[in-house]
């Protein structure tokens, strides 16, 4: 990555996203905690992420001593190791214990201190159960969300009825299609790492794939109001629809279907009287990453939202919409608006 004498939020962001790609990403995340070191971060405060990312990204390129130096530097700079976002952190370091060899005793000590946060932190179920899988301990991961799947469900049971052994549907806080709730991705999770177990179906797998189907209603529901707004340029689209193909039905079967279904919601949210519209300039490494990072798959309508959240938080990722009639158009191919992607909105 390019040397920068000061990295902001904004770089770190898409560094988050992009860093994999890049042609020395050990010297990415070298550069990260050297950033974190000397200073070179615009907020102070995110001295304990840069290294965090600095060590995922060792870690993914198997390199366990760089990433367990990295993470052990990280919860240095978190102001505790409960700090909430030391957790994945604290995973990291466990999976870096584990490819390091005749630590693993040190390994699920920690991951044992992580197992409340299963309960609480919709992105721990991945990162717990991801660490366990380093060590060769996926059967430990299963019964560990299998437990902790049952201690949610009974409590949301009893404080809304009774005990969940006398309700028929477990009580489970679906939440929005943009940020579905705990249980949500405690039951998938658990679903996932079942399946990679080849264990049998069970009632709670049922339930995952309930909510996982009653979330992709509810998501379509909603993008009859309110489109994602992501804008994936020609060479993204095209990547997009030949990594994920199922994706098409969502962003369009091809590159002008899909500047279209962008102009038509746009003009039709302008009706209903938006201001300060835009779209919102979208990666394929970039949802992969998040992907990555929830343990989903990119057309999961989960991973989509989360993405698309992330993405509609930086600025620099915004296209104003609409241009002049005579200006270039948003869409980036060259021609005017007018000679475009406006008409598309009519046809």
């Amino acid at each position: 990555m390019p040397t920068r004498d000061v990295l902001t939020k904004a770089d770190l962001a898409e560094l988050r996203r992009s860093a994999l790609g890049t042609a020395n990403p050990l010297g990415v995340a070298a550069d990260l905690a050297e950033a974190a070191g000397r200073g070179r971060l615009e907020d102070p405060d995110d001295a304990g992420d840069a290294l965090t990312l600095a060590a995922e990204i060792a870690e993914i390129r198997a390199r366990p001593e760089a990433a367990l130096r990295y993470a052990e530097q990280a919860l240095a700079a978190y102001p505790s190791g409960d700090d909430p976002r030391a957790g994945f952190a604290r995973a990291l370091r466990a999976r870096a214990l584990f490819r390091a060899g005749d630590r693993d005793d040190e390994a699920m000590a920690e991951l044992t201190a992580l197992r409340p946060l299963l309960l609480v932190q919709p992105d721990a179920p991945a990162y717990v159960s991801a660490a366990l899988d380093a060590g060769g301990r996926s059967a430990t991961a299963e019964t560990w969300l299998s437990e902790a799947v049952d201690t949610l469900l009974n409590e949301r049971a009893t404080a809304a009825s009774g005990p969940a052994s006398t309700a028929i549907d477990p009580v489970v806080d679906l939440g929005p299609p943009d940020a579905p709730g705990v249980a949500f991705f405690l039951l998938q999770q658990r679903h996932r790492v079942r399946r990679n177990l080849n264990l049998p179906h069970d009632r709670q797998d049922d339930l995952a794939d309930r909510l996982e189907t009653q979330l992709v209603r509810r998501a379509g529901e909603r993008r009859d109001a309110e489109s994602d707004l992501l804008f994936w340029p020609r060479a993204e689209f095209d990547r997009l629809l030949a990594e994920h193909p199922a994706l098409a039905e969502v962003y369009g079967p091809d590159w002008d279907a899909h500047r279209g279904r962008l102009e038509t919601e746009l003009v039709r949210l302008r009706g209903a009287g938006q201001a300060g519209l835009g779209v919102f300039r979208a990666t394929v490494d970039g949802l992969n990453a998040v992907a990555g990072r929830r343990g989903g798959d990119p057309a999961d309508v989960a991973v989509r939202a989360g993405y698309a959240a992330e993405v509609s938080a930086r600025p620099s990722a915004r296209i104003a919409w609409p241009p002049e009639r005579n200006d270039a158009c948003w869409c980036g191919s060259g021609l005017k608006y007018k000679k475009d992607c406006l008409p598309r909105s009519r046809s």
